[in-house]
């Protein structure tokens, strides 16, 4: 497998760079943020860049791409559930344009007179509370569930730009017209992966803004990024980043050729991402002083977006548990 990106991937990078610059700025994102400004315009405005088409799983490289510039941007939008959740749980109801999410736990599925009925509560649901469907895994299968028909309660969240909400099912009946023959451990890898390449680019955010605010800042007539100090954690900073992306583009790649490592790799992809947060948040806000704990200075939302992600399907503790089971019992494979 060839570990980098083909001329049309390093193309498709620059020109999603180059979109999310011009259209989810720091600006917007605070408006949605400060002001209750309504994401929806820009979420139309991936929909037409053709952003929701990679459903796909051999698109995966192509949709981290996306995730990775989405997560530097802060992205206000339903896209992370939608495509990295809902989409791979229900990839033939993606197509036209609305907001889903997947509940992978929680829900019983019990079948009787033709239909199945859905009863249980999905816990912690990214974007449950403005989702307009839900991929519901149960053991009876995925079925895909309007979100007028089930009881959401948002929770509290400290990203104020993350949606999160717990979803019940109340004997919900659903017939075979909506059961999707998905695969849920391959949609949960790309749902783990997903979330490791937004909070790599959340990461990226924190460092650029921290590089910048170091070269700028003058302590003994000099910058305090000429500081050894400084610099080496800078440093440590990048090697975080480096790493976790490496691991969360494997990830990705494996997905995409159905590579049976991608267990592992997806599992690895979410440990690292997570550690690499842990660390960008210590060392942002301490080189930040305490302006990194103002509200008015942008840090805030990259801090927010990384931790969140380490916090949602597992954190990195939880996957290195995970890839010490598989190595231990011998089902990996070299990476």
């Amino acid at each position: 497998m060839l570990f980098e990106f083909d001329p049309d991937q390093r193309l498709w990078q620059r020109t999603v760079r180059e979109a999310v610059s011009k259209e989810c700025t720091p600006a917007l994102v605070r408006s949605v943020s400060d002001d209750g400004a309504d994401p929806a315009p820009l979420w139309r405005t991936y929909r037409k860049l053709g952003w929701t088409e990679f459903t796909d799983p051999s698109d995966a490289v192509e949709l981290g791409i996306v995730l990775e510039e989405l997560g530097h941007a802060v992205d206000p939008t339903p896209y992370l559930a939608t495509m990295t959740q809902f989409a791979p749980l229900a990839p033939a109801a993606t197509g036209d344009g609305r907001s889903g999410t997947a509940v992978f736990a929680g829900v019983d599925a019990s079948r009787s007179a033709g239909a199945v009925t859905l009863t249980g509560t999905g816990r912690y649901v990214l974007d449950g509370d403005r989702a307009e469907r839900f991929a519901v895994v149960t053991g009876e299968g995925v079925f895909v569930v309007p979100a007028d028909r089930v009881t959401v309660t948002p929770l509290p969240v400290f990203d104020p730009l993350l949606h999160v909400a717990d979803v019940t099912f109340e004997g919900v009946r659903v017939g075979e017209e909506a059961r999707s023959a998905a695969d849920p451990e391959r949609a949960h890898h790309l749902a783990l992966a997903g979330l490791a390449m937004t909070m790599v680019g959340a990461c990226r955010r924190i460092l650029d803004l921290t590089l910048e605010h170091v070269r700028g800042r003058r302590q003994f007539d000099a910058p305090i990024g000429s500081f050894q100090a400084v610099q080496h954690k800078a440093a440590d900073m990048h090697v975080a980043i480096e790493r976790a992306r490496a691991l969360a583009y494997f990830a990705m790649m494996v997905i995409a050729a159905d590579d049976p490592r991608r267990v592992l790799a997806a599992a690895m992809a979410k440990a690292s991402a997570g550690e690499c947060q842990a660390l960008l948040f210590r060392h942002g806000v301490q080189l930040f002083g305490a302006m990194g704990n103002t509200w008015e200075n942008d840090l805030q939302f990259a801090l927010k977006r990384a931790k969140a992600g380490e916090l949602l399907l597992g954190g990195a503790a939880e996957h290195r548990a995970r890839i010490a089971d598989i190595v231990g019992d011998g089902h990996a494979t070299d990476l």
